[in-house]
């Protein structure tokens, strides 16, 4: 949970720690600094040594965002998600299949994990999701997700800053919106196809946003993480 003493502003920032090694993951957290107070480990990273790392951080007082996007049968989920649970992490993803769901928020049970469901990858647009069979758009199959997490009792969602709006309606305070596919004005697309920056992001209704390579392929991550927390600070003035 939370530190008592610690800004909640400057948790709004979730970095994303996209590097292959825990090494340069550490190098880069001592870059960084107090500019960052939360920090979001992928399958990269976790898969190339980086549970340890995973610990270090939450050790250290850092929160610790465990980007795995879970998903199989109800029994192995439940499972898993309890053996994170004790590794100190605060937020989790799975995906936002019911079964997936309820699953997850067993295994979190007793434990201050908070369990997020990724609705649409933010990489995604109506197309891809016709391709892969799905008869919804990605507006309709967020609203569907949403509704099935909230019906789930599970913490939060991970979603597109697209659907912020749309969603906060539908769910009001209920649940958590962490959205991924924030950048900086200016910054690079890269493979993310529904974007916003994060003034917009937090505007539209965000209670974290998750940044990466715009900070962490900066010529100065540093200078970097403080401008967007300068940023999100003037949002919330």
């Amino acid at each position: 949970m939370p530190h008592p003493n610690r800004d909640p502003l400057r948790e709004k920032l979730i970095v994303a720690l996209d590097l292959p090694e825990p090494a340069q993951a550490r190098a880069m957290v001592e870059r960084l600094g107090d500019s960052v107070e939360f920090y979001k480990i992928g399958m990269e990273l976790a898969y190339g040594g980086g549970f340890a790392l995973v610990e270090e951080l939450a050790g250290a007082g850092k929160q610790v965002f465990l980007d795995l996007k879970l998903h199989d049968i109800g029994n192995t989920v439940e499972k898993a998600t309890a053996q994170i649970a004790r590794l100190g992490v605060r937020f989790l993803t799975v995906h936002a299949f019911p079964q997936t769901l309820a699953a997850a928020r067993r295994g979190a049970e007793g434990s201050a994990l908070q369990v997020l469901g990724v609705t649409v990858m933010t990489s995604y647009d109506d197309d891809d999701l016709a391709a892969a069979g799905y008869r919804l758009d990605v507006k309709g199959l967020v609203a569907l997700r949403a509704l099935q997490a909230k019906e789930a009792g599970i913490a939060g969602l991970i979603l597109s800053p697209e659907e912020l709006v749309a969603t906060r309606a539908l769910v009001g305070g209920d649940l958590l919106l962490v959205t991924p596919g924030v950048r900086p004005a200016g910054a690079a697309l890269g493979d993310q196809k529904r974007v916003a920056t994060p003034a917009e992001a937090f505007r539209r209704g965000a209670d974290h946003i998750v940044v990466g390579r715009p900070i962490v392929a900066a010529p100065d991550p540093r200078e970097a993480a403080l401008a967007i927390q300068q940023e999100i600070a003037e949002v919330f003035a």
